[in-house]
C-alpha cells in the first residue's frame, strides 16, 4: 500500500480512536453529575419537609402573638408577613427541586445507558467498516500498482 494513503488511514483511525477514548473517559463524570444532582434533589425535599414544618411552628408563635393584648398584635402581624414570604420561598424551592429531577437528573440517568450501548456499537461499526476499507485500498492500491506495470511494458 502507498506509505501516503497509509498514513492517511492511519491518521483518521487514530483521530477516530481518540474521540471514542474521551468519550469513554466522560462516562465518570456524566455519572458522579448524575449521582450528586439526586442526591442533591433528595436534600433539597428532605430541607422542604423541615422548612415546612418549622414555618407551621413559626406560624403558631405568630398566630399566639397575634392574638395577645398590647403590642404584640402588630408583632404577631409582621411574623405572619415573614411566614407568608417563607411559603413563597419554600413553594419556588419545591418548583426548583422537581424541575431538577424530572428536567436534569432523570432524563441524564436514562440517556447515560443508551449513549454507552451506542458509543460501543459506534466503535464496533467503525472497527469493522475500517477494515474493511483498509482491505479494499490494499486491493485497490495493488492492482493499480500490477496495472502501472502492465502498461510500462
Amino acid at each position: 500500500m502507498d506509505a501516503g494513503i497509509e498514513k492517511e488511514c492511519s491518521a483518521l483511525g487514530g483521530l477516530f480512536q481518540l474521540i471514542m477514548t474521551d468519550m469513554k473517559a466522560s462516562y465518570p463524570t456524566w455519572e458522579d453529575f448524575v449521582t450528586k444532582g439526586a442526591k442533591l434533589q433528595s436534600q433539597l425535599r428532605t430541607t422542604i419537609v423541615v422548612t415546612g414544618a418549622f414555618l407551621d411552628a413559626f406560624q403558631k408563635v405568630a398566630d399566639m402573638a397575634t392574638g395577645t393584648r398590647g403590642a404584640t398584635k402588630e408583632i404577631g402581624s409582621a411574623l405572619t408577613r415573614m411566614c407568608m414570604r417563607h411559603r413563597s420561598i419554600e413553594s419556588k424551592l419545591k418548583l426548583f427541586t422537581t424541575a431538577l429531577s424530572e428536567s436534569l437528573i432523570t432524563p441524564l440517568e436514562m440517556k447515560m445507558e443508551e449513549w454507552k450501548k451506542a458509543a460501543s456499537q459506534l466503535d464496533k461499526d467503525h472497527a469493522k467498516e475500517y477494515k474493511k476499507a483498509r482491505a479494499d485500498i490494499k486491493k485497490k492500491s495493488s492492482d493499480t500498482i500490477k496495472l502501472q506495470k502492465k502498461v510500462k511494458k
